[in-house]
């Protein structure tokens, strides 16, 4: 039984056709494509978190067309995953949000409050993805559940529920979604791009970063110190953010200067493999 089905009942599922705008389709031919890997279903998705989830990916999407990218979505719940290698072909990869990891993928074998939507297949094959990419140094944009697999697939753990919480989602009967300000360490990648130190994002979430890996570096934290965003030390561009950047409630305009300078990010890879710029 695949992800999202319990009883044999019918699983919810996001429809390609209801997040991927016309316009994709007519974007030249060489606009840089960029995988869009989410799991378009997962256990125990309700009515609720398939239109969050339909909204959010539709967002990202109309993101990456505004900056001139194609994304071509990769579902890491398919019966049918499309091959690690076949990443290889993309010109930058993106990891949007959804259900929670499997603890015991970064060593946590106990109980996890407040956990849904675990999807162990899902997970190693996030996992695999991953790797594959950095080891290829592709751009990396890893957003929220994303940020967390790349934080494992790096090493490091996360903490399987975070308390307290109330920075973080909302409470029992209010929207999980809330305003959060975090600060972003002066240099890094993110800072540059949101021309800032301080941000307020769109943030719901239980899980985030525990020990970062030794390979990413700290980017921005939350006022509780709770990890928001990370980065690669080495490879070229990687970028993590525990918020969510693709929440249409947020600032439209860091939204856009986030997307835009990854899809910049892939096209210049995308030059530098024809062989007419080099990539810094």
């Amino acid at each position: 039984m695949r992800a999202g089905q319990e009883g044999g009942a019918p699983a919810l599922r996001v429809d390609p056709a209801d997040v991927v705008p016309a316009g994709v389709a007519g974007l030249p031919a060489d606009a840089p494509r960029i995988a869009v890997v989410v799991s378009l279903t997962f256990p125990g998705m309700t009515a609720q978190t398939l239109e969050l989830m339909e909204r959010f990916t539709r967002t990202a999407i109309e993101a990456l067309l505004a900056a001139g990218a194609r994304a071509e979505l990769v579902d890491s719940a398919a019966d049918d995953l499309v091959p690690e290698t076949e990443l290889a072909g993309f010109d930058g990869v993106l990891f949007l949000g959804g259900g929670d990891v499997d603890g015991a993928l970064y060593g946590h074998h106990g109980p996890v409050p407040n956990s849904y939507g675990v999807d162990r297949r899902a997970d190693e094959y996030c996992l695999a993805l991953i790797r594959g990419v950095l080891e290829r140094d592709q751009p990396l944009l890893a957003i929220c559940r994303g940020s967390q697999l790349l934080n494992v697939a790096c090493g490091g753990t996360l903490i399987p529920d975070l308390d307290p919480w109330q920075l973080h989602r909302g409470g029992p009967g209010a929207p999980i979604f809330l305003d959060e300000e975090v600060s972003l360490v002066p240099g890094t990648r993110i800072a540059g791009i949101l021309g800032r130190d301080r941000v307020t994002v769109r943030s719901g979430h239980h899980q985030a970063v525990g020990t970062v890996a030794d390979a990413l570096a700290v980017t921005a934290v939350a006022g509780d110190g709770v990890v928001e965003g990370t980065e690669h030390r080495e490879n070229s561009w990687v970028v993590g953010v525990q918020w969510h950047p693709e929440d249409s409630h947020g600032s439209a305009a860091d939204r856009a200067l986030i997307f835009e300078a990854f899809a910049a990010r892939c096209a210049r890879r995308q030059d530098a493999l024809a062989g007419t710029v080099g990539v810094s």
